[in-house]
């Protein structure tokens, strides 16, 4: 985006000392000099030039910066000319026009028809360093036009069920409005209220840059989040400096907080695919993990989120969400069973329902299509842990068995030994006792 706005504010510059040259050279030519009134316009000229490329070169560090920090966190030109850089959710059906990724076939996000998704023990639980941030670090929060992003630092990382280590780079989010849900993946159809996507890139690449072209270069993890019954104190972290952002542009800088408290508790149960950045440029080099576990937010925060910000035209920032993209033959895997329960078992798909058989304590609680023994504890297993718990049931109850016995044997060894028993002494009668 910068790069073209670049190259539209250069030719107002360029004019100027095109023709403050023209000017001087045909005083020279005339063979007479210039007047005073017209060196003073050249130099005012010049002077104006100088400032301008000076304040292109620091918004030219600055869009490098914000393309550093994800496809969502840069700002876009106001003009809306052909081939401008300008887009929008409302026109993202022509997102392909001008960024030909948006148009390919490993376009992010997706439904997720859980019937169809393939279990794979290979997925390990997600496993994250550094997430839990000191107060005194500050965070910059910033309202880009699009949605509302934090940057993260760099010593947040994954570090476990990704096959490499990636780092962070921001974090933000996707809502509907009054009237609507606002997630980008929906499951099984149904949309959920909002998404939370954190976004980090492969450690074997310098910077995100560099990273966001490569297959293997980002790494997602979303979250859906619904309404729930109480308020969520990571989330207030974010949503209670909303009205100092919101218009576009605006930033904030906030307390450092747990960052991980933005996501499920648990990270053992997800949906893993190969995908894209939601937003253009779409590269096609994102690793996708949603989790299973969603977040609530109180009624409150939600409404906080979907109705605090406005978007570059002082509009309500709402609906920023793309719809599903075809899957286009790739696999969704699984890192648990799916097929332990039945349709019948899905509850409604009213955004916000508070018929969750398990909130936890943290403002989570499991998706609709998780078996009714993961719904109701408070750590789900995979296969391999319940075959452990049953065989170390059958092993404490084997290993009971056998105290129990020696107990017992012990016990009636005791009674035969003893000495009470000892005074009672048969002996065979004799001739001289008979007689």
């Amino acid at each position: 985006n910068g790069g073209v706005s670049q190259s539209r504010l250069l030719l107002p510059a360029c004019s100027h000392v095109r023709a403050a040259g023209r000017a001087g050279r045909h005083g020279a030519a005339a063979g007479r000099p210039a007047p005073a009134h017209l060196l003073e316009m050249n130099r005012a000229a010049l002077r104006v030039s100088l400032l301008l490329l000076a304040a292109l070169g620091r918004a030219g560090a600055g869009s490098e910066h914000d393309q550093e920090h994800g496809g969502e966190d840069s700002p876009h030109s106001r003009d809306k000319g052909p081939g401008h850089s300008h887009w929008s959710y409302e026109e993202q059906e022509h997102w392909g026009e001008d960024y030909p990724d948006c148009a390919g076939t490993m376009q992010s996000p997706i439904n997720i028809d859980v019937a169809k998704t393939i279990f794979s023990p290979q997925l390990r639980p997600i496993q994250l360093s550094g997430y839990s941030l000191p107060a005194k670090e500050k965070l910059k929060l910033k309202n880009n036009g699009h949605t509302v992003v934090l940057e993260l630092p760099e010593s947040l990382a994954i570090t476990g069920g990704y096959a490499q280590q990636y780092r962070a780079v921001q974090l933000h989010l996707h809502w509907g409005s009054p009237s609507g849900p606002g997630s980008e993946h929906t499951v099984n159809g149904r949309r959920f209220a909002a998404e939370i996507h954190v976004v980090h890139y492969n450690t074997k690449y310098d910077n995100f840059k560099e990273a966001m072209v490569h297959p293997d270069g980002l790494a997602v993890l979303g979250a859906f989040l619904e309404v729930g019954p109480r308020e969520n104190p990571y989330y207030q972290e974010i949503l209670e400096h909303l009205y100092e952002i919101q218009r576009e542009g605006e930033e904030v800088l906030v307390p450092g907080f747990n960052i991980a408290g933005l996501l499920p508790a648990n990270l053992k149960l997800y949906f893993h695919y190969n995908g894209s950045l939601t937003t253009p440029p779409c590269y096609q080099t994102v690793k996708w993990t949603v989790f299973n576990q969603t977040m609530l937010l109180s009624h409150d925060q939600m409404s906080m989120l979907v109705m605090s910000l406005r978007n570059d035209n002082d509009k309500p920032l709402q609906n920023n969400y793309r719809l599903a993209q075809d899957l286009h033959g790739r696999r969704v895997l699984a890192s648990f069973q799916t097929t332990l329960i039945s349709a019948k078992q899905l509850p409604s798909a009213t955004v916000g329902s508070q018929s969750c058989p398990s909130i936890r304590a943290a403002g989570s609680h499991s998706l609709v299509f998780v078996s009714f023994a993961e719904e109701h504890s408070s750590s789900s297993f995979h296969a391999g842990d319940v075959l452990a718990v049953l065989f170390g049931v059958l092993f404490a109850i084997t290993a009971l068995a056998f105290l129990l016995y020696i107990y017992k044997h012990r016990s009636q060894n005791t009674r035969l030994d003893s000495p009470t028993k000892s005074k009672v002494i048969y002996t065979a009668a004799t001739t001289e006792n008979t007689a």
